[in-house]
């Protein structure tokens, strides 16, 4: 596929979400920025955030990890479910309640303004490892389709001393394209442009599903009965407890990462908090949670279809199985149309993921830091553009480390790091919601950094300590466990101060 092409279909995209964001950032305002002025239709937020839970990880990835995970993915997946259903019947009705613009603002009544501000330090570190992660994978497929074509020798200018700086050069220009289109409008021109990413990313998978199917002269029933029939498509392993595959381990962890990674997620929660009413932000949630289920299983589905296509046409598997989805759509011999499409969704896949991770950075930064709503009303939005611009040069640094690192299996990777970073907020939220204890605030540093350090150290030993257990998805609930042992630690029964109504 040509850079050229590859290079316009992107300046084009990018054209697009630039006027996108002209029509809807007017004032660019804080309260426009933060939470869209609480006036977003729940089902435009709905359909944008597939994209956004999706991201270029699920788009890039879960094809792939077919291969050796087969279909077990999709207990993790049935696990969002429940997940969903107490962000909508729990979290939500609270954040609603209390009007809040950062959610971790929450603790500062309950426990203290130090567990505050390390819940905020917490998703932080989680949102921005996260996003780096995502983008880092959507850049290394546009170096790869793009920056590499056009040099495909590395730029002259430091490759006397081995570094290669055409990498640098495409995560620089991704992270700058995200910055132009969302510095005024925020978290209402994001309600908008993800609405059209999650579009291009799903008709991405669908019609790649399609030509292969036309390759091989299937008709959709038999796509169905081929994927079935497959020998990727085991969903249920309840056999053994110390496979990492296994039910409990998938869904219970599925469900748990749902409800942090969304529920306890500034990210995420900042768009539930852009609608309406408690109403809308609920049929938004649970209209999400099983379109999911539908977009996951298409996402597998197509994992089997690209390893038969390859198996058929005798193509040299690729060591990454990230690569492979890339590799197919671009030099698979599919066409034309699946190369554009797929290079349009996954510019989708990494701005929808992205634009509204640095958003919900820049909130939490200027909310539960700088307190900006307490500064002068002129110096707000000078504040917000400074943060949005400082946290844009960090997201560039991070996905720089993950490349030295060379991560092999990005979305395992991913969840495996959700599991401590976001393990201590999933036991401040259960200690302050489920008690009515009062803790001992200037402790909680501690705690949250020991949480992690001790289930880390659980998956390194679990295998001697437990002959050949495997360790996977349910570190999230281990490290929010003993996150809230080490609460109840330093907490004491306190009858004048009650925990919030949920």
């Amino acid at each position: 596929m040509s850079p050229w092409l590859v290079l316009s279909l992107i300046a084009l995209y990018f054209g697009v979400l630039i006027l996108i964001s002209k029509f809807t950032a007017k004032s660019g305002g804080n309260d426009e920025f933060f939470l869209g002025n609480r006036q977003s239709p729940w089902y435009v937020v709905a359909f944008g955030m597939i994209g956004t839970s999706l991201s270029g990880v699920t788009f890039i990835s879960v094809p792939g990890w077919v291969a050796n995970s087969q279909f077990s993915y999709m207990q993790m997946v049935l696990g969002y479910l429940l997940g969903y259903a107490v962000i909508a019947l729990v979290l939500m009705p609270m954040y609603y309640r209390l009007q809040l613009t950062s959610i971790y603002s929450y603790f500062q009544d309950r426990f203290g303004n130090l567990s505050y501000k390390t819940a905020a330090a917490c998703f932080l570190l989680s949102r921005i490892v996260g996003a780096a992660f995502r983008l880092y994978l959507v850049a290394v497929v546009l170096n790869y389709a793009v920056v590499e074509r056009f040099w495909p020798s590395n730029i002259q200018l430091l490759e006397e001393y081995g570094i290669d700086l055409r990498f640098p050069l495409t995560v620089i220009i991704t992270i700058v394209l995200i910055f132009l289109y969302t510095a005024k409008g925020g978290i209402k021109t994001i309600i908008w442009t993800d609405t059209l990413q999650t579009a291009f990313m799903l008709t991405a998978v669908g019609v790649t599903v399609y030509l292969i199917g036309s390759y091989f002269g299937w008709s959709l029933s038999e796509i169905i009965d081929q994927v079935q029939a497959s020998e990727y498509s085991k969903v249920w392993f309840f056999e053994d407890i110390k496979d990492a595959r296994f039910f409990w381990k998938n869904f219970l962890g599925g469900m748990f990462i749902t409800i942090v990674m969304t529920g306890m997620d500034q990210d995420m929660m900042q768009k539930n908090l852009s609608c309406r009413n408690i109403g809308e932000a609920q049929k938004n949630m649970f209209g999400l949670s099983f379109t999911l289920v539908i977009v996951n299983l298409m996402f597998l589905s197509l994992g089997v279809l690209l390893y038969k296509y390859a198996a058929e046409t005798g193509m040299t598997l690729p060591e990454k199985a990230d690569e492979l989805y890339p590799m197919i759509a671009l030099d698979g011999g599919l066409g034309i149309v699946v190369g554009i499409l797929f290079i349009l969704g996954l510019i989708a896949a990494a701005y929808s993921s992205a634009d509204s991770a640095l958003a919900a950075l820049t909130t939490s930064v200027c909310v539960d830091f700088i307190d900006i709503q307490h500064k002068p009303e002129q110096d707000q939005i000078k504040i917000r553009k400074r943060v949005h611009l400082s946290l844009s040069a960090v997201l560039v640094g991070v996905i720089l480390i993950f490349k030295s690192l060379d991560n092999s299996s990005i979305i395992s990777d991913l969840f495996k790091a959700a599991g401590y970073t976001y393990g201590p907020l999933l036991g401040m939220f259960a200690f302050g919601m489920m008690t009515k204890r009062k803790i001992k605030d200037q402790y909680i540093i501690p705690i949250a950094i020991v949480a992690p350090l001790l289930t880390y150290a659980f998956a390194v030993y679990a295998p001697q300590l437990i002959t050949g257990y495997q360790t996977g998805f349910e570190l999230i609930l281990i490290n929010g466990l003993i996150m809230f042992a080490g609460l109840w630690s330093i907490s004491n029964n306190n009858h004048g101060h009650e925990a919030l109504d949920i």
